[in-house]
């Protein structure tokens, strides 16, 4: 009798452990649905019902690492839910300002962030230098404006080399190329607490360097936009 009591039990477990399952798996692939067809204003409320502020560490953490370093940093910044909704539509805004300022730029909305990419005939250096040419600074004119107009991101400026030289020296290359940037900006009106430079070597390409056009493209900026404290809080306040 026991071992018959002992049975049905644990079919009943069994049944309701498979009843989980398929609930858990349908929120999941709901949730995974939902973000693919949100927009970028919808994207930061819905990842943040799916799995909170845990899967934007995560995510945050993975991408940074031997990856794209301003896309990781845009996505470690997920606040999520409805907050990070909010931030969201003001991240749209601005990604909007930046093309419509800079349409040779790459502008990419990640997230609660934004990625620019400027190389080539936007924000590019000469081999070996990380002087600012004429066409660089016309164009660092342009976005300093729209970075004046949202004061309230930090921004994460990466300098690239291409892989001509050791890779100590276009490391140090790469600092001094995102250092130009970052103090030609600052000259520009755009608050120095906001800016921060980073070098990144040659170890990101972004086209082939056995050829000059593809190395031209490799000596580039990249930058990662997010919300600061003060968005952060605004965005909690519109929340409410």
């Amino acid at each position: 009798n026991n071992f018959l009591k002992l049975k049905k039990i644990m079919k009943l477990i069994n049944k309701s452990s498979v009843a989980a399952l398929f609930l858990s798996s349908a929120m999941v692939l709901t949730s995974c649905e939902a973000i693919q067809n949100a927009n970028n204003t919808q994207k930061g409320a819905v990842i943040g019902t799916a799995a909170g502020a845990v899967l934007g560490a995560v995510i945050g953490n993975n991408v940074g690492k031997g990856g794209n370093a301003p896309q990781g940093a845009v996505l470690g910044g997920v606040v999520g839910g409805v907050v990070g909704g909010v931030i969201g539509n003001k991240m749209d805004k601005q990604a909007k300002e930046i093309k419509e300022a800079l349409p040779g730029a790459e502008v990419v909305r990640v997230n609660e962030g934004i990625k620019v990419t400027l190389s080539e005939n936007t924000v590019n250096f000469d081999f070996d230098s990380s002087n600012l040419t004429s066409v660089a600074k016309t164009n660092l004119n342009k976005l300093a404006e729209v970075l004046k107009n949202n004061p309230d991101t930090n921004i994460n400026i990466y300098g690239h080399t291409d892989s001509r030289g050791t890779d100590s020296y276009n490391q140090s290359l790469s600092e001094r190329r995102a250092n130009a940037v970052v103090n030609y900006l600052v000259s520009l009106g755009v608050a120095k607490s906001r800016l921060f430079a980073m070098g990144v070597g040659e170890k990101e390409p972004i086209a082939d360097n056995s050829t000059d056009a593809g190395r031209a493209k490799n000596r580039r900026v990249e930058f990662a936009i997010t919300a600061n404290e003060e968005m952060i809080k605004d965005a909690q306040q519109e929340a409410k």
